[in-house]
């Protein structure tokens, strides 16, 4: 089995975990429990990989975290992605997308447009070998005020809104892939995500029009196939 390390920078509000479990256990049901030999690290307690060798790929959660921010772990996080680029494969969801760009010498802010939250579209704006069920737009649950706002060299992005343009990010050197909505988010999750962060994050409009974003079908599973291939490819 593909010896797959899962770092973890976050974690769900703690009255979430009995009904979804962690942020590394929801990749596990998108990816396949059993497809991998899966290692976990706790990043931001502080624990990473002795080597990038140690994994044959990484993939790198959200957070409540912002990569501009100055804990010594997202530091580490950011010395380790460089260290691991081109001897390993790299997938980056959310606060992961965000930390591959800033790491990569792309750009990250916190977003004058304040926060996406709720089911979103996004075009596929361009075509990698990985994605083997080709597709010109996804639908995925977003929960981030976070964006990258400028490319790192050597990326191209594949997937884009006008809320979101650098969406989803390709290295062209096959090394690494990132995307800034949650394919491994359960709209059931996204829903209790919203609800703990309601009157506190999000006002009570805002938090009714992304719960009921979710009542539609979404693109979770093939995103989920897409990153599968890319890992094992």
């Amino acid at each position: 089995l593909l010896k797959v390390g899962i770092l973890k920078t976050g974690h769900p509000p703690i009255s979430a975990i009995d009904a979804f479990g962690t942020y590394p256990e929801m990749f596990m049901r998108l990816l396949g429990p059993e497809a991998y030999d899966w290692r976990t690290y706790d990043v931001d307690g502080g624990e990473m990989p002795a080597s990038p060798e140690d994994c044959a790929a990484y993939i790198v959660t959200g957070s409540a975290a912002g990569v501009y921010e100055t804990d010594p772990w997202i530091g580490a996080l950011l010395d380790f992605l460089r260290a691991a680029r081109g001897r390993t494969k790299l997938v980056g969801v959310c606060f992961g997308h965000q930390a591959m760009a800033q790491a990569f010498g792309g750009t990250v802010i916190k977003s004058p447009k304040g926060w996406g939250i709720g089911a979103h579209d996004y075009e596929v704006v361009g075509q990698a070998p990985w994605m083997d069920q080709p597709a010109s737009a996804i639908r995925l649950p977003a929960s981030h005020q976070d964006q990258v706002v400028e490319l790192p060299p050597g990326a191209e992005v594949i997937v884009s809104s006008a809320f979101t343009p650098m969406a989803g990010l390709a290295w062209r050197d096959h090394s690494a892939i990132s995307i800034q909505p949650h394919p491994e988010f359960d709209p059931a999750y996204a829903t209790a995500l919203i609800e703990a962060r309601r009157g506190k994050v999000y006002a009570d409009d805002q938090a009714d029009r992304a719960v009921a974003s979710f009542a539609g079908p979404d693109d979770r599973e093939r995103v989920g196939r897409w990153i599968g291939t890319f890992l094992r490819g």
